[in-house]
């Protein structure tokens, strides 16, 4: 009667336990342990020191990658000593207690390497979403489920099963097996690329040396480029033929010029913004009805964060086809005002260097661009006086900066007893009402004195 691969395993590993090569494979299991822990402890102990070194934002940073280097590197590494052990053991006895625990071992390094992968990719300000977690679960399940049917020795049947079902695909016959093929090499090439693409973006956006809009064009290329040629890899392991690329080809160009001008358009109009420089991360804009600064600038569009909190997504096309007000484009300087209204009898060549001096002390205001207060024109109930000045971070916003202005020219005022002037005005009435001219007339025809 021929046993199943299932029946089989349990054979052997009952048949081990009553030898004495069970306990050679269990002291090699606890030795491949002990080794790793010690290992993984100093190394943990290394890395913490250089994490102490470093600066607090690159420290938290270094922590983080430090504890997920370790979460894989331990089980890689006790399966790598296991793997060692089972290949010497077996020159003398059999292993297959160690057949058992080095999947075992794989299966979990694989598991913490995928962990990190997805969340590198999908969860990189370390917001983890359920959707997140149940893309997890479905990774570990399967990762569990193909390391069963290898210990058992299922997988070749399941295979030769999978591969005797076939699916019509127009004139071909394709097999379940080959379609499960083809679609787990092109989900794991597509996520390596992907992961690759966002440690490119974070190796780029560290290089102070290069100017930041080149980093996020080199950025954006690099990962196209690992995503175009994760797909040609794939679909070439696969076995399609490349030239039906051409059909598909031809169908994009046509949707591309029917419907989808506007993205084309977005998208080509990002790679200018970041090749010719006119706008960089941090530049405070005014576009349209938008403005504030500059935090993202995807491929597609870009976002603005205003001075109230709220982000703006505004198309690329419109960065490039209509007018922008860069405030930082060479020059982070901006100029801004005050103004303020004093009464004629106020000596002017007095006040002036007293409001420049109490504009200069606001912390925001420039020193190297000394502030300078001007006469604007003679008002109707006063001086109007202009107070110019400069500030060099304009990202913070300027209504801050402003009120801080009109306080210290307000307090500089009431310290010198200077009049401000607001609108007074006299009403004078020109000529009797005609209510009171009839009460006259009524009054002067019943007065005892007057006679018809």
């Amino acid at each position: 009667m021929t046993q199943t691969p299932l029946l089989n395993l349990i054979t052997d590993f009952v048949d081990d336990f009553r030898q004495p090569a069970i306990l050679w494979q269990a002291l090699a299991i606890v030795a491949c342990l002990a080794l790793s822990w010690i290992f993984v402890r100093q190394l943990r102990a290394m890395l913490a020191k250089r994490a102490d070194a470093a600066m607090p934002p690159a420290s938290a940073e270094v922590r983080t990658r430090t504890e997920s280097f370790i979460r894989i590197l331990t089980p890689v590494l006790t399966a790598l000593l296991l793997g060692i052990s089972q290949h010497f053991l077996a020159r003398f006895q059999s292993v297959n207690l160690l057949s058992i625990a080095v999947p075992l071992c794989t299966s979990m390094a694989l598991v913490r390497f995928g962990f990190y992968v997805l969340r590198r990719i999908f969860a990189r300000h370390g917001e983890i979403s359920p959707t997140m977690l149940l893309l997890e679960k479905v990774f570990t399940i399967v990762v569990w489920l193909g390391m069963a049917l290898y210990i058992t020795g299922l997988w070749p049947e399941l295979h030769e099963f999978l591969e005797s079902i076939v699916v019509p695909l127009g004139r071909n016959k394709v097999s379940v097996a080959a379609i499960l093929q083809a679609a787990i090499s092109v989900a794991v090439l597509m996520v390596l690329a992907m992961w690759a693409g966002t440690a490119l973006d974070d190796r780029l956006m560290k290089m102070q040396g290069l100017h930041s809009s080149l980093r996020v064009v080199m950025s954006r290329m690099g990962r196209a480029v690992l995503i175009l040629v994760s797909v040609l890899v794939s679909l070439s392991l696969v076995g399609i033929d490349l030239t039906v690329l051409s059909v598909f080809g031809g169908a994009f160009g046509v949707a591309l010029g029917f419907g989808l001008q506007k993205i084309a358009a977005n998208f080509v109009s990002g790679f200018i913004i970041l090749l010719d420089r006119s706008l960089t991360i941090g530049d405070m804009i005014t576009v349209g009805q938008f403005s504030g600064k500059v935090t993202q600038i995807n491929t597609r569009y870009t976002v603005l964060l205003g001075g109230d909190g709220v982000e703006s997504i505004v198309p690329n096309e419109m960065l490039i086809s209509g007018g922008v007000q860069n405030m930082s484009l060479s020059n982070r300087m901006v100029w801004l005002s005050a103004t303020v209204s004093v009464g004629y009898e106020t000596d002017i060549d007095v006040i002036f260097p007293l409001l420049e001096a109490a504009t200069a002390s606001v912390p925001r205001v420039s020193k190297s661009k000394p502030p300078s207060a001007t006469l604007v024109r003679f008002g109707a109930d006063g001086l109007d006086l202009q107070i110019g000045f400069w500030i060099s971070d304009p990202e913070n916003g300027t209504g801050g900066v402003k009120s801080n202005v009109n306080r210290a020219i307000w307090r500089t005022l009431q310290e010198h007893k200077v009049s401000v002037p607001f609108p007074q005005r006299e009403l004078r009435i020109i000529g009797a009402p005609p209510t009171a001219l009839t009460g006259v007339a009524e009054a002067e025809s019943t007065s005892p004195g007057m006679q018809p």
